[in-house]
């Protein structure tokens, strides 16, 4: 005989969604801001809506201030006027990104592999994961006549001399920085920094990654012949070059 299996009141409430419960789910979700981004993105008005999917612009008004809850219906014909999935509105949005970096924080360290340093730099993103660029403020110091040590990198370099005069060496180019210049280059070129004056000179850098585009592939296959010279490589591996900073 089967047993008979009570089950109370209070166990079916709790399984059950309160009107509460599921309009604050609605209110977190912020759908209404979401509808009234994407109309003013397109430079659409609320009539010029109304007319895509059949909607008054009074309840898209309400809707998009939350005063209504929208039904699926109505969110399928918003969606598809936007050629969106109705996914879309109930998606986590991302949040915006924002790091302060105080300045008590930050960590001064001197330029790598080279003795003693011709600069000292200190990163300003270094709390931001998955950076699209790399921004530093860098001291270079009095070096004398000695020619600095060239370095690339892939994608492009930006700086902006705070004080002090900088000379910047790119490829063939040989530029003299002062206070309030600013250079934008290819990182992929050789390029090299000296302080020129008396006074150590500082500066903001910010170096963008983007890779350096592949080569196209040869039409032909040359002919056979002797090989030519090769560059000698570091540590037994690809010819190794040394990146900012």
């Amino acid at each position: 005989m089967a047993e008979r299996v009570e089950v109370k009141n209070d166990e079916i409430q709790k399984t059950q969604a309160d009107p509460e419960t599921a309009e604050r789910f609605i209110a977190e979700k912020r759908i209404g801001e979401r509808i009234r981004r994407l109309r003013l993105k397109k430079s659409m008005g609320l009539v010029e809506l109304g007319r895509h999917t059949g909607l008054s612009a009074s309840f898209l008004s309400q809707l998009e201030t939350g005063r209504v809850v929208p039904t699926l219906r109505n969110l399928a014909r918003i969606a598809m006027v936007f050629s969106k999935d109705l996914s879309y509105f109930f998606e986590t949005e991302p949040t915006a990104m924002f790091r302060v970096h105080r300045q008590k924080d930050r960590v001064r360290l001197p330029q790598t592999g080279v003795e003693p340093p011709t600069y000292m730099f200190e990163s300003l993103g270094y709390m931001v994961p998955d950076r699209h660029m790399d921004p530093y403020f860098a001291e270079f110091l009095p070096a004398g006549n000695e020619e600095p040590k060239a370095h690339m990198h892939a994608g492009f370099e930006f700086l902006y001399v705070l004080d002090g005069e900088l000379e910047l060496k790119h490829g063939e180019n040989r530029s003299t920085l002062e206070t309030g210049d600013a250079v934008y280059f290819d990182a992929g070129t050789p390029h090299s920094y000296r302080c020129v004056g008396r006074k150590p000179a500082g500066a903001i850098i910010v170096t963008m990654h983007q890779p350096l585009p592949a080569l196209p592939l040869p039409l032909r296959t040359p002919a056979a012949g002797p090989k030519p010279a090769t560059a000698a490589k570091a540590n037994g591996g690809e010819e190794h070059v040394e990146g900012f900073l």
